[in-house]
């Protein structure tokens, strides 16, 4: 039972998404060079405080090879192509986008919650791009993992970021979170 639990309580093997715009999946070593173009970016380095500034390749390799233990795991979001499959249509395995838009953090966090953050690139933003990533993952881990507490943590003044996780169905626990200025929010 104890390797049953392991095995599912993982984040390795969670299932490429498809939603009406975007092609979400973990992101692998060739993604790295798009993952440093999307990220190195001041206003992303700024709002997430495990990423330094520049951004460079070797940190995004080491991100993306931080999914590997299953504890910890990046999704990309990809613009989906014209003319690929809609959400329920079978995919080619190269049907993502050329365009990474953004990345959904989902970290397991002790035995009963896992987290999520993201963030988005700078000429996506404001383009709901954000809500539907995180919207198809936070209902991915809901299925997946019934028994954690979905968590993430966000500042008050990040008004955007605080206004999604609220429309998302977060709320505010009235703890700080982990990392400096930040309040835990819950889901449900």
């Amino acid at each position: 039972m104890f390797t049953i639990r392991a095995a599912r309580d993982s984040l390795a093997d969670l299932p490429r998404l498809e939603t009406a715009r975007l092609s979400i999946a973990a992101l692998r070593p060739e993604d790295a060079q798009d993952l440093r173009r999307l990220t190195d970016d001041p206003a992303i380095t700024a709002a997430v405080d495990f990423l330094p500034t520049p951004f460079t390749m070797r940190d995004a390799e080491d991100l993306i090879r931080s999914g590997s233990r299953g504890q910890d795991r990046f999704l990309g979001a990809w613009m989906r192509r014209p003319g690929a499959p809609q959400a329920g249509e079978a995919a080619s395995a190269d049907g993502m986008g050329s365009d990474l838009v953004g990345v959904v953090g989902t970290h397991l966090r002790g035995p009963g919650a896992i987290e999520i953050g993201y963030w988005i690139g700078g000429a996506a933003r404001g383009r709901g791009f954000a809500f539907e990533a995180v919207s198809a993952i936070v209902a991915l881990l809901a299925r997946r993992f019934p028994g954690r507490i979905i968590v993430a943590e966000c500042r008050p003044g990040n008004v955007a970021s605080w206004g999604l996780l609220q429309k998302l169905g977060f709320r505010d626990t009235g703890e700080e979170g982990h990392r400096p200025g930040r309040r835990l929010l819950q889901r449900g």
